[in-house]
């Protein structure tokens, strides 16, 4: 039985373990989401808020917390999420990665961001499954982390959960403005990605170009000026691509006035 690959958002900052309305969806999906999983032994996340030169993973038995936000409530900076690291797993994943000429590294100095904590949290509040965390490559070239997750497919038949944590709208700008009743622009590049993910009428290399060419999207850097949140998707297919490249829309709601779907690939 293949692992579940998951591609979530996880929100602004701490602000959906902190009773925030305009979260209320996303956390109440993120809770729910779990039923349909199988209970993992370990779970890799890749976040958008950790990007390296090179693919790094996370190797310490015990990492500690970032807290990579500001401006918060002191509450927001006590938070403890003590899940367990994993070096065994690290140094798997090290090894299948390099097996495909990647570069890449390990790092027992770095913590669990945000982006990692604060949805797992939601899903795993009892923080006793080992976690690891990959980072992104600080190129941000989308076919190079569809390669990245090619290279780690195998974690699937390890019964470890994978999780690409980011948002599928990320113009923070747009988060904050006023007017935020109806975003074409939005909807537009919501109902491609939505498309581009899910059609079984796209051939497999029609569905890798399209990721690939991402910014040839009409609305693309409208809703991504950066495409740090959209690039965990892009890892997450490429280690679903061979086996169940077709995903499933699991939320499609909105997130602090704006249009953001979640995938899986089960």
């Amino acid at each position: 039985m293949l692992s579940p690959v998951l591609y979530i958002p996880h929100g602004g900052g701490p602000l959906p373990i902190l009773g925030d309305k305009g979260h209320e969806k996303m956390a109440s999906f993120l809770r729910e989401i779990v039923k349909n999983l199988s209970q993992p032994s370990a779970i890799l996340v890749i976040s958008a808020h950790w990007e390296e030169d090179q693919a790094t993973i996370t190797s310490s038995s015990h990492p500690k917390l970032i807290y990579d936000y500001y401006g918060f409530p002191e509450e927001a900076y006590q938070i403890q999420y003590p899940a367990p690291g994993h070096p065994q797993l690290a140094q798997e994943l090290l090894e299948l990665i390099t097996a495909r000429g990647i570069p890449v590294k390990l790092n027992e100095q770095r913590g669990f961001d945000h982006g990692m904590f604060i949805p797992l949290m939601l899903m795993y509040p009892q923080a006793n499954i080992p976690c690891i965390q990959l980072s992104l490559l600080k190129n941000l070239d989308p076919g190079q982390h569809i390669n990245l997750g090619k290279a780690i497919t195998s974690l699937r038949k390890k019964n470890v959960l994978i999780v690409g944590s980011g948002m599928s709208f990320h113009n923070l700008k747009r988060f904050f403005s006023k007017g935020n009743d109806g975003d074409q622009e939005n909807d537009e590049f919501d109902r491609w990605l939505i498309e581009t993910c899910t059609s079984k009428a796209l051939l497999p290399e029609e569905r890798e170009q399209r990721l690939i060419e991402w910014q040839k999207t009409p609305s693309a850097r409208y809703c991504h000026p950066r495409e740090d949140h959209l690039l965990p998707l892009h890892v997450c297919y490429g280690i679903a691509c061979t086996d169940t490249p077709i995903a499933k829309v699991v939320f499609n709601q909105e997130i602090m006035g704006k249009k953001v779907t979640s995938f899986l690939w089960q």
